[in-house]
């Protein structure tokens, strides 16, 4: 497969879409929609696919509430709104990331996971939400971070809707 490191694992992100993101349709590095991630790891695409939709099985949509902005990065170089505690979102997280290293999957950056994660939203120049705002979160996607090898874009390859765990694929 192009783009797979030799090891066979490729890159992905879980994530909780706050704008439409279609599975399908391509986006450039630089330009995501609004989304709050779950987990960055990398894994084989079936397993990957695999471990995300059975860590998933049925759950309900978290509603969260958009809290203060932080500095986030290098430097504090990224800027973001941060997300209130949520124990749905916790469990959608820890849920996830359990069956990504059981399935052999490498998480990045694992000191951001478990009790380490700090939801947020990445504010995308003039997008973003807003301190107090109420969302509702209601479907995971899994995100290709190098389609066909191409780090400059990502791709949506599945989706989940809420409470149905009904996956979307492309």
């Amino acid at each position: 497969m192009a783009g797979a490191a030799a090891d066979g694992l490729h890159p992905f992100v879980a994530v909780a879409f706050v704008e439409p993101a279609p599975v399908g349709e391509r986006f450039g590095k630089r330009h995501w929609p609004l989304h709050v991630t779950l987990l960055r790891f990398d894994m084989a695409p079936e397993a990957a696919r695999e471990a995300v939709s059975g860590a998933l099985g049925v759950f309900g949509p978290p509603h969260v509430t958009v809290g203060h902005d932080a500095d986030f990065g290098y430097r504090g170089r990224v800027r973001v709104s941060l997300v209130e505690p949520d124990t749905a979102l916790q469990s959608l997280h820890d849920r996830i990331r359990v069956a990504v290293a059981a399935a052999g999957g490498r998480i990045h950056s694992p000191q951001h996971t478990g009790r380490g994660f700090r939801p947020h939203i990445t504010v995308q120049g003039d997008r973003r939400v807003a301190r107090g705002d109420r969302l509702i979160l209601g479907a995971v996607s899994l995100v290709d971070m190098a389609p066909d090898g191409d780090t400059d874009w990502r791709l949506p390859v599945a989706e989940w809707a809420a409470r149905s765990g009904q996956e979307t694929a492309g």
